[in-house]
């Protein structure tokens, strides 16, 4: 048998500098590869725990600066400059441009409409009776529930339990507010607690799992595009005509007929979305801020329309319907990270609602600067070979 040469750990103390040189070292007799840049960090690894095991440095992710994003919204509003962490060139350069031309329409207007998370455990019964019945039952038992709920938690509210009946299996979607952070394991333990006061109190249960997976963590569903899981919030922006031409070289008519063609062809494929790369900026902006990058699947579901007004102007908007974000707890706190939130002013307590308003705007300026780009044709593909390629 092969004997499993183990990671070096200290259970003690396992977040310091000479841990993560003991790893690197190994890694090196390991594999031979000397770790020069993963081994440069600028802080302290005792700020870890809780966001990684067995520390051996760092990935160093460019981040370039798009703005000023003007936004008129219910808690962003000004001016802003977005930090995009990524490696594919031409990103931050569009984004910019979009940005410029949405500053000279006089800004981008943001709403947040929704707010929430769920955790959806599933249910099992004798037969379809006793599960239908019980779904009674939780309705008439909601406040136990809830007061269950919110005793492991001081910010997470629950605000209802929707209920999904098939054959003897009864599906919950217990649905919480989760205050500056996006919740997950917050609203897992909630769930956790409540469940175990149900079993306690409904004899019909047979067993039950946490999650049935209709909660879709880390997955796309159009449940969630149609319920919202994290926040739901729009950006809007009317383009006056004259600016529109002189800046894009198109009438907005041009752009319009686009989308409707582009909206068929993500029917057709069954995409997330009828936009065209909103995970581009959602990513950038995950990866500069410490967001789970993972809630990218579910992040990047987005619904986009586009019209021309009565007087001619170009009316658009983008619905993100499950923006999976925190502006506490987490990864936000970590140097770099907490850095760029606090670029953005989106640092901390009372911020979440301010961040998803600038992730939304920021992700309809590079819509907007990719459709008319693909539209041209050729300045999508000569701002490619000018900025993204390596030479």
């Amino acid at each position: 048998m092969l004997e499993r040469t183990k990671i070096p750990r200290n259970d003690n103390n396992d977040y310091t500098i000479e841990m993560a040189k003991l790893r690197q070292n190994f890694i090196t007799t390991m594999t031979g590869i000397e770790l020069h840049h993963v081994s440069s960090f600028s802080f302290d690894p005792k700020v870890l725990p809780g966001n990684i095991e067995h520390f051996t440095g760092v990935a160093q992710v460019p981040i370039g600066i798009a703005g000023p994003l003007l936004i008129h919204g219910e808690h962003a509003n000004g001016e802003f400059y977005v930090p995009l962490a990524t490696t594919e060139g031409t990103l931050v350069a569009s984004y910019n441009r979009g940005m410029k031309l949405f500053y000279e329409a006089g800004g981008i207007i943001t709403t947040v409409s929704d707010d929430s998370m769920q955790r959806a455990p599933v249910f099992v019964f004798e037969n379809a009776i006793l599960a239908r019945n019980f779904g009674e039952w939780i309705d008439e038992h909601f406040y136990d529930i809830k007061e269950q709920a919110e005793s492991t938690t001081k910010t997470g509210k629950l605000k209802k339990i929707e209920k999904f009946h098939v054959g003897n299996m009864m599906f919950l979607r217990f649905n919480f507010s989760t205050g500056d952070a996006a919740g997950q394991n917050m609203v897992g333990k909630a769930t956790w607690v409540a469940c175990n006061w149900i079993m306690k109190n409904n004899s019909t249960i047979k067993r039950y799992t946490l999650s049935g997976n209709i909660d879709t963590d880390k997955k796309y569903s159009h449940l969630n595009t149609l319920s919202t899981r994290g926040k739901r919030v729009t950006a809007e922006i009317t383009i006056p005509r004259k600016l529109f031409i002189d800046f894009m070289k198109l009438p907005p008519e041009a752009v319009v007929k686009m989308r409707y063609t582009t909206t068929l062809g993500a029917f057709i494929s069954g995409a997330n979305n009828n936009g065209l790369h909103s995970a581009n900026a959602i990513t950038a902006i995950f990866i500069a801020t410490g967001q789970d990058v993972a809630n990218i699947a579910e992040s990047s579901s987005a619904i986009a329309y586009a019209e021309v007004t009565e007087n001619g102007d170009y009316y658009y908007f983008i619905t993100l319907p499950s923006l999976i974000i925190a502006t506490y707890g987490g990864g936000t706190g970590l140097p770099t990270q907490k850095e760029c939130l606090e670029i953005l002013g989106c640092y901390g307590a009372g911020k979440v609602y301010k961040f998803a308003e600038i992730i939304a705007a920021t992700v309809l300026c590079g819509e907007f600067s990719l459709a008319t780009a693909v539209i041209s044709g050729g300045e999508w593909v000569s701002s490619h070979e000018k900025l993204g390629r390596n030479r």
